[in-house]
């Protein structure tokens, strides 16, 4: 199967956005598309063994077919990520031609003593206002689509000058033509304003060859450049301080405000800005391979996944069209039957009213804007969310799960206690070493450390793990097991008078055994996030019931961890399958969605079967970006609490935009049913009350959360 993404410049009409999409679907080669009218970013599977020129020309005759004047332009490299294209040319042709009108329309009023002069002049001022919606509607009736709005206005107003409404016709023309640039600029600066909130990408960066120091384009730079990172400028792309000391603002990446050090050895990401000192650094990574580019890429695919209101919104646009437009054609026909008058020019107004009023654009463009614009404000804080539908079920969340090593505790491991048994402790140690070296796992890696030595790789065999339970390598000639009580206990009879009761109370525990033979525990002592307390308290006070933690540690760790941030309920010494298993029982006591909190590498088994995945520490790691649905780019699980209170804004304000768009249409079209609104007040209904949706959308951007 092949994939391409490319970009629908000039995409202004939600609508189109959603029957394009359709049509794509429906094609034979295509698998899956997803267009997202928020970043006019396309989406498209198809099947293998098709030309990619062949499915782009598909593309771009369907694209034209329904909306004429979309150009698909493939997506642009990194430095494009986000960035919404210019309206220009357009929005000057636009203006132009309704400034024309605008005279046409004066002009007409002015020569109102001679009708047939004033008419054609007004006629033409509705031509040269309504020419692009017009030929659209025209468009529209050959290709079979009647319910568009198009059509739907132009007829409208046809039916204005049909009962003699000549300056109405126009003007009503004039003022939908003005609210359509002002919707375009509208909704062109909630794109901008979402691209600037989420705006991580570096532009340039300071290539150092010799002695020389040249500004190039930051997609330029390969992995081993050196580079120069001045005060006050983004560090370009991922990279290692070799030269040099400093603070860099990480905010942009990870919510963080607290400078973070930045000396030689020191990794950076691509995004973080540069506060103080000069630093020079090695490029690990192109701009294509750095964390920014894959967040920018995380967030502009969210926006293809759709939440359950926007597709709620879908649908009820689908019925609303129509049945308003049934509407006005009852209303047309059964009044004058009912009462006996032949005044259809009083019920043909009105129901040209229906008609202006019959378009869901207030919705079906704002909705998909604001679940955007919460995924933008969500990165901006350090979080990313996999989509609209993630975003909307945090606001159901009743039970939270955290994992227990580096999500509420600091994972940062140091050996605290050596207990040898039948040889010393740098032997006891030097196996444990030798054992563990192949581990990612925290506590081998402190182990290590412990030891100190470099390991002879040469000296090993053999290793494989035992998921949760510990290692078996075969090293230096001899098989060690190193790993919890109840494995090494399984493999040979721990002694009881092993010097371990002091050590099992303050952490945790790894056993060893070499050829069979017991040689003593390691003990390793972890502590507890600060911000631990925070997140616990901040969740309950959104409205969290149940906070539980599965761990496959001992259980007096556990309850160290767990007692002073009062968890509800807590599980310990469990295996990852045990994990799954104790997870579907808490999910099951719950009625609302059950989030799990883990590292995303060793949790994938509970992310993927948790309502909501949420992995800790995502940046840099592919793996806890895949892992989960919603990231945390930092070590904060109050982070999680962020997230809710965004995920409750925005659908605060999706609430708010559909009552106003709904009630107001209602409103004139019973005002419009009992003769007491005009076709400047439906105009206003339909192009007024989606700008103030569009704008109200903004106010994500701007809240403090």
């Amino acid at each position: 199967m092949n994939e391409i993404t490319c970009r629908l410049d000039g995409l202004s009409c939600a609508g189109c956005a959603t029957k394009i999409e359709d049509s794509i679907r429906s094609l034979d080669d295509v698998v899956e598309a997803q267009l997202s009218f928020a970043t006019q970013r396309l989406h498209v599977k198809y099947a293998a063994g098709v030309d990619d020129s062949q499915i782009k020309a598909t593309l771009t005759k369907t694209i034209n077919f329904i909306e004429p004047g979309v150009r698909l332009t493939e997506s642009g490299g990194p430095s494009e990520a986000g960035k919404p294209p210019v309206l220009g040319k357009k929005l000057k042709r636009d203006i132009v031609m309704l400034i024309l009108a605008v005279l046409l329309f004066a002009a007409g009023l002015l020569t109102g003593v001679k009708p047939g002069l004033s008419h054609a002049l007004l006629v033409i001022s509705w031509l040269t206002a309504g020419y692009t919606v017009i030929v659209k509607a025209f468009t529209n009736i050959i290709k079979g689509r009647i319910f568009d709005e198009n059509l739907l206005m132009t007829i409208a107003t046809i039916g204005a000058f049909v009962t003699g409404q000549w300056s109405e016709a126009a003007a009503v023309m004039l003022f939908y033509k003005v609210g359509m640039i002002f919707e375009d600029l509208a909704v062109d600066r909630s794109r901008r304003s979402i691209a600037d909130l989420m705006d991580l990408r570096p532009e340039y960066a300071n290539l150092k060859t010799g002695s020389t120091v040249e500004r190039v384009l930051a997609d330029t730079v390969r992995q081993g450049d050196i580079l120069v990172i001045k005060p006050g400028e983004r560090v370009p792309v991922d990279c290692v301080v070799i030269e040099g000391s400093s603070y860099v603002d990480t905010s942009s990446l990870t919510g963080e405000s607290a400078p973070k050090p930045a000396a030689p050895g020191d990794s950076l990401y691509g995004g973080y800005i540069n506060n103080s000192g000069l630093l020079t650094a090695r490029a690990v990574n192109t701009l294509k391979q750095s964390a920014v580019t894959r967040i920018l890429e995380l967030v502009e695919e969210a926006a293809s996944e759709k939440a359950p209101t926007e597709s709620f919104i879908s649908r009820f646009a689908a019925y609303y069209t129509p049945i308003v437009t049934a509407s006005a054609l009852l209303i047309t026909v059964l009044p004058p039957i009912i009462t006996g008058s032949m005044d259809f020019r009083t019920w043909l107004y009105r129901a040209m009213i229906f008609l202006v009023i019959s378009c869901p654009c207030a919705l079906v463009v704002s909705i998909p804007l604001t679940f955007f614009a919460g995924i933008g404000k969500a990165s901006s804080k350090g979080i990313l969310v996999k989509g609209g539908n993630y975003l909307e079920a945090l606001n159901k969340v009743e039970t939270v799960v955290f994992d227990k090593t580096g999500t509420l505790t600091k994972g940062v491991f140091s050996v605290t206690k050596i207990s040898p048994y039948d040889c010393t402790e740098d032997e006891l140690l030097k196996l444990a070493a030798y054992a563990e070296y192949n581990s990612p796992h925290p506590i081998a890696r402190s182990i290590l450390k412990a030891y100190g030595d470099d390991i002879d790789e040469t000296l090993i065999e053999s290793s494989s793990e035992a998921a949760g339970k510990g290692v078996r390598t075969k090293a230096m000639g001899v098989t060690i097991l190193a790993g919890s009580y109840s494995y090494i206990n399984s493999q040979v009879d721990i002694p009881e008078d092993t010097h371990i009761t002091d050590a099992v109370i303050s952490g945790t525990t790894v056993h060893v055994m070499a050829d069979g033979k017991y040689k003593g525990s390691i003990m390793v002592s972890d502590s507890i996030k600060d911000d631990a307390d925070k997140a616990v308290n901040d969740l309950r006070a959104l409205g969290v019931r149940k906070i539980a933690m599965l761990t496959g540690d001992a259980r007096i760790p556990a309850e160290m961890t767990a007692a002073p941030l009062k968890l509800d309920e807590v599980r310990f010494g469990l295996l990852p399958h045990e994990k799954v298993e104790w997870f579907e029982r808490i999910r099951a006591s719950s009625r609302g969605n059950t989030v799990f909190v883990g590292d995303g590498i060793n949790d994938a088994p509970v992310l993927a079967a948790a309502d909501i995945g949420v992995s800790m520490g995502g940046i840099g790691s592919d793996a806890a970006m895949e892992a989960s649905d919603i990231v945390l780019m930092t070590d904060r699980p109050s982070s999680l609490a962020d997230a809710i209170k965004t995920a409750a804004f925005t659908r605060k304000i999706a609430v708010q935009n559909i009552v106003l768009a709904i009630s107001i249409k209602v409103i004139f079209l019973l005002l419009g049913a009992a003769g007491l609104a005009t076709m400047w007040e439906a105009v206003f209904s339909d192009v007024g009350v989606t700008l103030l949706a569009v704008m109200n959308t903004l106010r994500i951007r701007h809240a403090r959360l």
